[in-house]
C-alpha cells in the first residue's frame, strides 16, 4: 500500500503548505504549451475552510499574476450533500465563498454536483461533464487531482465503511448514496474513479480521527480510505495528527 505522510504541527500549517505544493504544481501546468485542461475534484470538511483560505491568501488576489494558474482549471467535486447550492451543508456554497467568488473563476469551469434536484438527472450530467473535460481509462475519468478528508470514521467523500460489498465494488463514476451521516442522501465519486485520478491528497486534521487513521495504515487498513490506498499507487496524507510512521 504505497503512500507517503506529510505531519504538520497544527492545521494552520497543514493547509498553508498543501496550498503552496498546490499551486506549485499549478504553476507547472499552466507552463505547459498544450493547452490542457487542469482538473479536480473538491471535498469538504473543517479542513478544507482553512486550504481554501491559504490558496486565496498565496494567490494574492484575482488581479495578480499567480491568479492565471487557474485559467485552464476544471473543478468537479468528490462528494455533495442533496441540498441546495446555497445551504450551509453545501460542499459546492463553501468553495463558491471562499475559492471561486475570490478568484472569479468562470462558471464555465466549474461543474457542481446538482444535488437538489432529481438524482437520476444529477447523475446523468455529473458524468457527462466530467467525462467531457477528464480523458478517459477503462471507463473511469483521469482527474489531475482529488482532493480528500477523513471522517473520524475513516469515510473519505461520501465513502462509507458500512457500505455492502457490492456498492463497494460499483463501477458508477458518481452514485447516490445514503449515509449514517446527515444530511444523509449524498452524490459520491466511486472507488474506481478515486483510483484513477492522477494524484490523490487527503487532508486530515482534528481531534477525533486519531484511530481512524490508525485503521486505515497498515497492517490494519480497514477503512475507506484504506481501500482507496489500497487501489491506488500513491496516495498523498497532509496530517497534524501523530501516526508514529515515518515514510
Amino acid at each position: 500500500m504505497p503512500f507517503k505522510i506529510l505531519k504538520y504541527p497544527d492545521p494552520d500549517s497543514l493547509a498553508k503548505e498543501a496550498a503552496r505544493e498546490w499551486l506549485d504544481q499549478l504553476r507547472a501546468h499552466a507552463a505547459k504549451s498544450n493547452k490542457a485542461p487542469y482538473t479536480v475534484a473538491l471535498s469538504g470538511g473543517r479542513i478544507t475552510k482553512n486550504f481554501y483560505e491559504e490558496i486565496v491568501g498565496q494567490v494574492g488576489g484575482c488581479s495578480g499574476e499567480l491568479a492565471r494558474v487557474f485559467d485552464r482549471v476544471h473543478f468537479f467535486w468528490a462528494d455533495e450533500r442533496c441540498v441546495p447550492p446555497t445551504d450551509p451543508e453545501s460542499n459546492y456554497a463553501m468553495a463558491r465563498e471562499l475559492l471561486f467568488e475570490p478568484l472569479k473563476i468562470p462558471e464555465a469551469q466549474i461543474h457542481r454536483l446538482r444535488g437538489e434536484g432529481p438524482e437520476a438527472e444529477a447523475l446523468k450530467q455529473a458524468i457527462g461533464e466530467i467525462c467531457k473535460v477528464a480523458p478517459m481509462s477503462n471507463g473511469q475519468p483521469v482527474l489531475d487531482m482529488v482532493f480528500l478528508g477523513m471522517g473520524e470514521n475513516g469515510h473519505i467523500a461520501s465513502l462509507f465503511p458500512e457500505e455492502p460489498e457490492a456498492a463497494r465494488n460499483d463501477p458508477a463514476i458518481y452514485r447516490a448514496v445514503t449515509t449514517v451521516k446527515p444530511p444523509p442522501r449524498r452524490i459520491t465519486l466511486g472507488y474506481g474513479a478515486i483510483a484513477a485520478a492522477r494524484e490523490a491528497w487527503v487532508l486530515i486534521s482534528g481531534k477525533g480521527k486519531e484511530e481512524a487513521l490508525k485503521q486505515s495504515l497498515p497492517p490494519v487498513s480497514s477503512t475507506p480510505l484504506a481501500r482507496v490506498m489500497g487501489l491506488r499507487q500513491q496516495t498523498t496524507i497532509y496530517t497534524d495528527i501523530e501516526t508514529g510512521l515515518k515514510n
